[in-house]
């Protein structure tokens, strides 16, 4: 397993290590974000679309579960949010498996509530709260 931190001192630090985080992300289409409630996943997931190219707001699928964007290149990205999932049912209701079989970047909030689904072949990115506004981010695969 290869693993790396990055230290984000501050919101002012998110576009270098969004930078960071998608020269991690090459040859990964399952990107699952870690990380207790408030640690920033979905700020972070909005800096790193935004490094991708994406034109649009970028907010949580809370309730939706799945929001699509699509990149500088109009190629989709679909960002999950399964705090909400009371089953796992529920996301393969939405049709996830087709999602993560797409081979189409997936950002996945809450990946814990969706394992059962998920490929073995992803990359894991955990968020941890280290100060106010700083965060320690960890990159495994």
């Amino acid at each position: 397993m290869i693993s790396e931190t990055i230290l984000i001192s501050s919101l002012d630090a998110l576009p270098q290590a969004a930078a960071q985080v998608r020269a991690a992300m090459h040859g990964h289409s399952i990107i699952c974000f870690e990380g207790e409630m408030g640690a920033g996943k979905t700020t972070f997931i909005k800096a790193l679309c935004q490094s991708l190219g994406v034109p649009d707001d970028i907010s949580s699928p809370t309730f939706s579960l799945v929001n699509e964007y699509r990149d500088a290149e109009n190629q989709p990205i679909y960002h999950f949010d399964f705090y909400r999932l009371n089953d796992v049912r529920e996301a393969e209701g939405i049709g996830a498996l087709e999602y993560f079989d797409s081979g189409y970047l997936c950002l996945i909030e809450w990946p814990s509530r969706v394992e059962a689904l998920l490929p073995p072949e992803r990359l894991v990115i955990t968020l941890t709260v280290t100060g106010p506004s700083s965060r320690e981010l960890k990159i495994e695969n």
